[in-house]
């Protein structure tokens, strides 16, 4: 990935395409540096790739690299419509000018979130790579004097079949005129899904290399030249700030050279890394009061419970289909149930931290970290500063670890205050104690769901109603949800489903805790996926039904639906009697646009109340198949963190504070705990979807389901925790 590509030195390419001579033996990071410094002979008419004289091709790779394979997965994509020589292609990380790079499928904001970097590229890449081999081809056609439709591409070659004649993508670098503006592509026109080469086909990662010998820069491995090091005390309580700072203990730490005060925390500024950190311990605070000050989360989910059984509160519609309480006034039966999920935490392996810069006159810094938001962090600082965002210089690292944590540019403003203060680099580091204390929680959620039947037993209306506090509106203020009625797309992620029920009733009742809130991995869709096919369980039970089979029956005219949970079904033996200790779950979902099935086999210590999952089946249609390396890797990260998450993992918060502090108290799951997991693709030619959470929401209720055919109990609350097991 390439380090220190300037925003400023790239604007002059920034429309689409770079023809440049290339250094001999270049790195990656030299070479996309030296292209975007402009130290390279070039003809530009864009930014996206450069093509050497000697066939290397440098493609900007605007996607975060966080370890889900997307830099090398959207440069597959742009090489094979570009019928590049995958040997001779390098990516490189561009600078951060969305109005070129942005994601269109996230509003042309360039951010790394949601599993949309494939599918919101997909299109604008391909129609730019096809773009750009037109030009090579035309530039082909004008040289040999043959019309352009004569001609056809060979990897990295535009051929002359007739003359048997052929140049080098480098060679037509050598002497192709540029036109003033690309050629338009229709869609039509891009390559078959029966002719890709580079797509669909296990393709190592760009990354993996440096990271496994070390040269990998995450933001925590930056060091630059007269940098100090900073830690950070802040509020335990969301939304407070410090009101007394006794610092003296700190300034007599040896190395520590300045305690500053900010607006929700106290900077310690030192010498090393352990100084700031000592500082940082010994420094005496009292905080201002906020009303979160009150909020316990044990007595918070007995008001989300009680909010979500009073239908007298009506909420905002998110989804009405039909006449659902219509159905209910006259339904034969009614099977009502409530579910709930505790506050998360991210639990990335690289605790936050970034190294900011700020000039002597206070209007241009350099940022260097590790963000899912690129535009939101030179946004913030820019605002921060009250300057140009073109005099913001971010050099984005990767990311150790993101699952939606690293979208929010929060350690923007101290990172830069404390520079300012300094007059120096300043590297910021949390603590993990800092992390967990200060962390972006996923909110906890309370939910009251019910189906009516009619006499012969069919479902005939659906009623969920979702209690939650809002991501969007802690994030974005009020604005963020006004314009979506007081709905909260994030928290009801996945609250949709396509089971074949005519009547249908999704409600949202927001609450407001003042807890700190952020996305994490499959946010809305974690929760709402448990509750869902928990509840298609219970109504499968009622009716002595095979689970699998009484899904199929709400989904035979969804075939791909019907696709999944048929292969995953036979994969792990549905049907077949499991050991007497064991049992099996089932879960479907269409997630970030993904079918997904998945089925958990588990044991139970009855004495302990520990489940073991021994194995987890997941099939998956994501549609186009990218990198299938990267997506059997994506879709096991997707069981591990869904499985720690529905066994282990909860936020406790009493007074407004976060009570965990390290992994100690917020346990999540260990390598000797990962079951066997059997992943069976199944491609087809639909765009591709998502696949960084698609799984994920799924493990939680196949856990449960098994636990229930295991037990007859049923557990709907999670984490399925000893605790609530035994107490269930």
């Amino acid at each position: 990935m390439a380090e220190g590509v300037s925003r400023r030195s790239f604007i002059g390419g920034a429309a689409g395409l770079t023809f440049a001579l290339s250094l001999p033996g270049f790195s990656r990071a030299e070479f996309g540096a030296s292209v975007a410094a402009g130290e390279m002979t070039a003809k530009r008419i864009g930014a996206w790739v450069t093509i050497g004289t000697d066939g290397a091709i440098a493609i900007a790779n605007p996607a975060a690299e966080m370890g889900q394979g997307s830099f090398t997965g959207l440069t597959m994509i742009f090489a094979e419509e570009l019928d590049a020589d995958w040997a001779r292609v390098m990516p490189f990380t561009p600078p951060p000018i969305a109005t070129v790079y942005g994601n269109p499928g996230l509003g042309g904001e360039l951010v790394t979130v949601g599993s949309r970097s494939v599918r919101g590229y997909w299109n604008l890449i391909r129609l730019q790579a096809a773009s750009i081999r037109r030009v090579l081809m035309q530039a082909a056609a004008d040289k040999w004097a043959v019309p352009l439709g004569e001609l056809h591409t060979e990897p990295s070659m535009v051929v002359h079949s007739s003359s048997n004649r052929r140049f080098s993508y480098g060679e037509i670098a050598g002497f192709a005129s540029v036109p003033a503006s690309m050629p338009t592509i229709d869609r039509s026109d891009l390559k078959r899904t029966v002719d890709y080469r580079i797509l669909g086909h296990a393709t190592p990662r760009f990354d993996l290399p440096d990271k496994v010998t070390g040269a990998a820069t995450f933001g925590i491995d930056v060091q630059v030249p007269n940098m100090v090091y900073a830690s950070v005390l802040r509020c335990p309580v969301e939304g407070a700030g410090p009101d007394s700072v006794d610092d003296g203990g700190a300034l007599a730490v040896p190395g520590v050279l300045k305690v500053v005060s900010m607006k929700h925390a106290v900077g310690v500024v030192g010498e090393t890394v352990e100084a700031a950190f000592a500082g940082r311990e010994a420094l005496k605070v009292t905080w201002t009061h906020m009303a979160a000050d009150s909020y316990n989360s044990a007595e918070g989910m007995k008001n989300f419970l009680a909010r979500a059984a009073n239908l007298d509160d009506e909420g905002a519609v998110y989804s009405a289909q039909g006449d659902a309480d219509g159905e209910f006034a006259k339904s034969a039966k009614v099977v009502r149930a409530q579910y709930s999920s505790e506050y998360v935490y991210h639990a990335q392996m690289e605790p936050l931290n970034i190294t900011a810069s700020v000039s002597l006159g206070g209007d241009a810094a350099e940022i260097w970290v590790g963000t899912q938001g690129a535009t939101a962090t030179v946004a913030t600082a820019a605002a921060f500063l009250n300057t140009g965002a073109e005099n913001i210089n971010l050099h984005q690292c990767y990311l150790g670890g993101g699952f939606g944590r690293r979208r929010t540019p929060d350690l923007v403003p101290d990172a830069l205050v404390l520079s300012q203060v300094m007059q120096r680099p300043v590297k910021l580091l949390w603590t993990r104690e800092q992390d967990i204390k200060s962390a972006n929680l996923r909110p906890m959620t309370a939910h009251r769901i019910e189906a009516a039947l009619d006499a012969r037993g069919s479902i005939t209306g659906w009623r969920h109603r979702i209690v939650a506090e809002s991501v969007a509106a802690y994030r974005g203020g009020e604005t963020a949800i006004e314009g979506a009625k007081g709905l909260d797309g994030l928290v009801l992620e996945g609250a949709k489903h396509e089971y074949a029920i005519p009547n249908q009733s999704i409600v949202y009742l927001r609450e407001r805790r003042g807890v700190g809130l952020g996305a994490w991995r499959g946010l809305g869709a974690g929760p709402n996926k448990f509750v869902i096919e928990s509840f298609i369980d219970e109504l499968a039970a009622a009716q002595k039904a095979d689970p699998v089979a009484f899904r199929l029956g709400l989904l035979k005219s969804n075939p791909r639906a019907t696709r999944v949970i048929e292969a995953v079904a036979e994969k792990s033996q549905w049907g077949k009697s499991p050991p007497s200790d064991r049992a099996l779950g089932m879960a479907y979902g269409q997630i970030v646009e993904s079918y997904v099935a998945a089925v958990g086999e588990i044991s139970l210590d009855r004495k302990t109340g520990v489940i073991r999952a021994h194995k987890i089946w997941i099939a998956i249609d994501p549609g186009v198949i990218v990198n299938p390396d990267s997506v059997l890797a994506q879709t096991e990260g997707n069981v591990i963190f869904g499985l720690s998450h529905a066994l282990k993992e909860q936020v406790s918060i009493i007074g407004g504070r976060v009570q965990q502090s390290n992994f100690h108290d917020y346990p999540v799951l260990r390598m000797a705990e990962i079951p066997e997991i059997d992943i069976e693709l199944l491609p087809t030619d639909n765009p591709p979807t998502g696949v960084g959470e698609a799984a994920l929401p799924l493990i939680a209720p196949s856990i449960g389901n098994a636990l229930f055919r295991l037990t007859g109990k049923r557990v709907r609350g999670l984490p399925l925790s000893p605790q609530r097991i035994k107490a269930g």
